[in-house]
């Protein structure tokens, strides 16, 4: 069964510039050019048809609702599908120019000959898989927008397909849309009660059979540097440079860092870092899928302070670590059946579902501890965050599949 439409949503969406931004994450939306992109979804729910169609004026969210269905009354429940139209400020996602290969024939894809942009097989084996099918690339200049477009798209096919195939009954369905996912603000005023779902499932994983229900713990930390400046010429044993000392901090950390882990291994990423002589600033992110592990990393990261204070003086490093969300496993553990249902849904549509633990975060670990059960599902785009990013066109269609197909074992849940 094909769902061209998802591709047509896809295309549509991601030239529209959603990119968040997280100097501003102090507000939600990050940037009001998401709007653009959550007033056209507002207007094409209407046209559709779906009902409890709202947006939240102030902060950009957008539900809908397609209605129950079933001639026979039975208590189904209600599912809902969610994703993010906020694209990453890794790299730009203005003017994105959207290019089709056709029969894709499985090697290194060449973006932008002239700036020498190539996605390579070896660095995006997931590729391979592709082999045959249609993949939608960017021109190199910008990011694609699969993530979590893609998602949109996906959701939205989903629920045109439903309401102009009203002999498919099913329970009620409810979407959310949600701005600054990629600033870590996704759920931070997301209307959980005015949803109405029983269980929900974010839609913003890889490729296709992939599903999430565990993610990291995970912290954000900002560590602080206070040097002492002096003229360099006559500096010796009075300087303390704070951009040294900043980064003799990042070296006495263990070697654990995103490039050298992956799987369950967790780690201590440097994300940012600015100052002078006088101050440096470095902001870190801290991920461990293992509470414990987890715990200890946060524990290493003040005693490596604590240890370096003690050789430069009181108060010269100075940290502050906060904890942004935690591992869903423990939430969904209590009721499997929401991810044994998608294993479902994915053999029905000939798929072969690979079950990963997330090597970051979703809107649904928060949702998770929030009361919403909300595992992840695929969306058939990869190399998120950079310019190879990808989405394969079948893999995207088999999607809307696995939705439907999801919706009908609850319907008979």
């Amino acid at each position: 069964m094909a769902y061209s439409k998802v591709i047509e949503n896809f295309l549509r969406y991601v030239q529209i510039d959603t990119q968040s931004k997280e100097e501003f994450s102090n507000k939600v939306p990050s940037t009001e050019k998401q709007r653009d992109l959550a007033k056209l979804l507002y207007q094409e729910l209407i046209e559709l048809g779906a009902s409890q169609v709202r947006y939240d004026e102030e902060h950009s969210y957008v539900y809908a609702v397609i209605p129950e269905n079933l001639v026979e009354k039975k208590k189904v429940p209600a599912i809902g599908f969610i994703a993010h139209m906020d694209t990453s400020e890794a790299v730009s996602g203005a003017q994105v120019k959207p290019r089709i290969i056709e029969n894709y024939d499985g090697r290194d894809i060449v973006l932008n000959e002239e700036k020498n942009i190539v996605t390579r097989v070896s660095e995006f084996p997931m590729l391979k898989a592709c082999r045959g099918k249609s993949l939608i690339v960017t021109d190199g200049n910008t990011l694609l927008g699969g993530d979590d477009k893609a998602g949109v798209a996906e959701i939205m096919a989903m629920a045109e397909y439903l309401l102009t195939h009203q002999e498919i009954k099913h329970g009620k369905i409810c979407i959310g849309f949600t701005p600054d996912e990629e600033v870590g603000n996704g759920v931070a005023y997301f209307d959980i009660e005015g949803f109405g779902a029983d269980y929900a499932y974010t839609v913003d994983g890889g490729e296709l059979g992939d599903m999430s229900y565990e993610c990291f713990n995970a912290a954000g930390a900002v560590l602080t540097v206070r040097g002492k400046s002096v003229h360099p010429g006559y500096a010796k044993d009075i300087m303390k440079n704070a951009i040294k000392l900043a980064y003799e901090f990042m070296s006495a950390l263990p070697n654990e860092c995103p490039e050298n882990t992956q799987g369950y291994e967790g780690f201590y990423h440097v994300d940012s870092m600015r100052g002078n002589v006088e101050e440096a600033v470095a902001e870190y992110i801290i991920r461990d899928h293992d509470k414990a592990k987890f715990e200890e990393r946060k524990a290493v990261f003040i005693n490596t302070a604590d240890r370096l204070n003690q050789k430069y003086g009181a108060g010269t490093f100075q940290v502050q670590i906060s904890d942004s969300y935690c591992n869903m496993r423990e939430m969904i553990e209590k009721e499997m059946h929401i991810v044994d249902n998608v294993v479902e849904a994915m053999r029905r549509a000939g798929v072969e579902p690979k079950i990963s633990a997330i090597r970051g975060g979703t809107d649904g670990a928060r949702l998770s501890f929030d009361g919403l059960l909300c595992p992840n599902i695929c969306t058939g785009s990869e190399g998120h965050h950079g310019r190879n990013e990808f989405a394969c066109i079948e893999d995207m269609e088999k999607i809307v599949e696995i939705l439907i197909n999801l919706i009908d074992i609850y319907t008979n849940f």
